[in-house]
């Protein structure tokens, strides 16, 4: 069976998106690999293995375009409340926290933010399939 081990996103800024996803998630540099023409920052954190890949092309000085494929990567934490103030009293700016019903029943609450290159991260309570 494949194992999920990482989602990559290119980005403008090493040093602002390393800073972002640190204060947002707690994702600290597992590796940094520097090339020619590029440098690739894998981050994680003591709550999974799953690694979230920045990919950095050297000279690039315009914003990448998002287009309409990308959708958003997801993760989940224990207090929402809590997550959603402290993004806000960073000043990370989270949208509102949105809850989610179907049949009858809490499916799911979330929130998105964006990160400094414009990709949407979803911020899930832990509940249900959302652990």
């Amino acid at each position: 069976m494949a194992k999920m081990i990482h989602s990559m996103v290119r980005v403008l800024e090493e040093a602002r998106s390393v800073a972002f996803y640190e204060q947002a998630f707690g994702l600290q540099i597992a590796e940094r690999l520097d090339f020619d023409t590029f440098t690739l920052v894998y981050l994680s954190n003591a709550e999974t293995e799953f690694e979230l890949e920045l990919t950095v092309n050297k000279g690039r000085e315009e914003a990448y375009e998002l287009g309409n494929g990308y959708g958003h990567l997801a993760v989940s934490v224990t207090d929402l409340d809590a997550e959603h103030k402290r993004l806000t009293d960073l000043g990370l700016n989270p949208n509102k926290i949105v809850e989610f019903n179907r049949d009858g029943a809490l499916f799911a609450r979330f929130f998105f933010i964006t990160d400094p290159d414009g990709y949407k991260i979803e911020v899930l309570q832990r509940h249900g399939r959302f652990k």
